[in-house]
């Protein structure tokens, strides 16, 4: 499954252009600009698998910092400081890592 199967090409591209430049990423804006937050909880499901691209269960670090480039391959890296504030943002339980439902509760926020 793609993602493009359950966000729109177009609202992809818009809130990929609103954070080009180092730092400007903002999960919250980038989850609402995308239609992530609008989604069923199923819908956040499918799109979390398509993250965990080590199909872990969880989003590591790793896989955050590159968390853009699944949404489009010509878009950037997030920066350590965006990375580890998303991470921060997202790991509730402390384990250094993202879980489904913690990711639910994170485009939800």
């Amino acid at each position: 499954m793609a993602i493009t199967d359950i966000l729109s090409a177009k609202d992809i591209e818009s809130a990929l252009s609103s954070c080009q430049a180092d730092d400007s990423f903002n999960y919250k804006s980038f989850f609402s600009t995308v239609g992530l937050s609008s989604k069923t909880p199923d819908q956040i499901k499918t799109v979390f698998g398509i993250l965990d691209q080590d199909k872990s269960g969880f989003i590591e670090e790793e896989e955050l910092q590159l968390f853009l480039k699944n949404f489009s391959s010509s878009a950037r890296v997030l920066t350590s400081t965006e990375t580890k504030a998303f991470l921060a943002a997202g790991d509730t339980d402390g384990d250094g890592k993202i879980g489904v439902e913690e990711f639910q509760s994170l485009v939800k926020a």
